[in-house]
């Protein structure tokens, strides 16, 4: 895997997490002009976009109905990573979280990280 991703856990219904991913060797301006998005796969079922943030501009972002208004994509340009802020988690968020990367140079992922969400 070329991305870096961390953050995962096990938590309960309703609490929160937060995902992080970053490349070590992108420069600022590869950062920016990468479309980042977080995918997931829960076992037995195909991976699933969960939300993307398009390059050059960190407003212009799309996520699965099913998140809708509990997670969030954002961008640090500082720190040259990407989050996922996940609020009011719920049993089926249940999976594993991938991060993805594409820009000029290729198409990157991260080694993936658990998300439990269970009483």
């Amino acid at each position: 895997a070329q991305l870096v991703e961390s953050g995962g856990g096990l938590v309960q219904p309703g609490e929160s997490l937060r995902l992080s991913c970053k490349h070590p060797r992108f420069i600022l301006s590869t950062f920016t002009m990468t479309d980042w998005g977080w995918y997931r796969q829960a076992p037995g079922k195909a991976r699933e976009l969960v939300a993307q943030s398009n390059r050059f501009s960190g407003d212009d972002t799309m996520y699965a109905d099913s998140v809708k208004g509990r997670f969030t994509i954002s961008r640090d340009n500082a720190r040259k990573t990407v989050y996922l802020q996940m609020n009011t988690l719920k049993p089926d968020d249940t999976a594993v979280y991938y991060c993805n990367a594409r820009n000029a140079q290729g198409d990157y992922w991260g080694q993936g990280t658990q998300v439990t969400v269970a009483s």
